[in-house]
């Protein structure tokens, strides 16, 4: 990695190291490492797992401090949707840190530079780095400005309300059976379908959604079917 390599990467957190080594640990691969025993002074994995908690309450600590009091329960699935790979990979993306990953020669000949795990952990290898080197309040800082829109979108459209599951746990609970799902109609040119899904407890159809898979419709459905209990239980 060179020094171009280094300020790039720093221009794109907005944070500066002081000990440059920590952000060339937090972007070398184990691949890498084991490759080049005498040149690579570590690789990530411990600094990812720094990362991964050091994240987690950050995100945690954004979502106590809004307006609205969110329950533990609800707080724990906003933190472990936001934390998930898909959504670090995306991050991980936008700041093009794989670019600048240290890769093994097989990882770098099989894509390692755009493959999802590599990359989300890599990103948080690199916020247990920057938390190493300049402290909480810093670290909070650059987690923050990379994930902030992506926290309020998640709160503001429920994307981590998982439905399906929450449908799930209440059926068994209340009528001691699983939810069923329907497909009823699906539309559309082979690429383009939509798909229409109704859900059935004990016979009742309790909710109807559409999507462009069948897992979009349940969850459309799961929703619906949920408002309509919340309404049953509180007239």
């Amino acid at each position: 990695m060179s020094k171009q390599d280094i300020e790039e990467l720093e221009n794109s957190l907005r944070y500066y190291f002081k000990d440059k080594a920590l952000l060339l640990d937090a972007v070398t691969h184990r691949s890498f490492y084991h490759e080049n025993p005498d040149t690579a002074h570590s690789q990530n994995e411990r600094l990812e797992f720094l990362g991964d908690s050091v994240l987690g309450f950050v995100v945690v600590e954004y979502l106590f401090k809004l307006e609205k009091d969110y329950s533990e329960s609800t707080m724990s699935k906003i933190k472990s949707y936001l934390v998930k790979e898909a959504v670090l990979f995306n991050v991980a993306e936008s700041i093009s840190l794989g670019t600048h990953l240290r890769l093994g020669k097989g990882e770098k000949e099989t894509g390692g530079r755009g493959k999802k795990s590599i990359l989300a952990d890599a990103l948080e290898a690199v916020f247990g780095a920057i938390y190493i080197d300049g402290g909480y309040e810093r670290a909070r800082d650059v987690i923050l400005r990379l994930l902030q829109d992506k926290i309020n979108a998640a709160v503001s459209s429920e994307q981590f309300y998982d439905f399906k599951t929450d449908l799930q746990e209440k059926s068994q609970v209340m009528f001691g059976v699983l939810p069923r799902y329907v497909t009823v109609k699906q539309e559309g040119e082979e690429h383009k379908k939509i798909f229409t899904v109704e859900v059935y407890i004990k016979g009742d159809r309790l909710g109807k959604g559409s999507g462009r898979s069948k897992k979009e419709a349940e969850t459309a459905a799961a929703k619906e079917a949920l408002s309509k209990i919340k309404a049953s239980e509180n007239p």
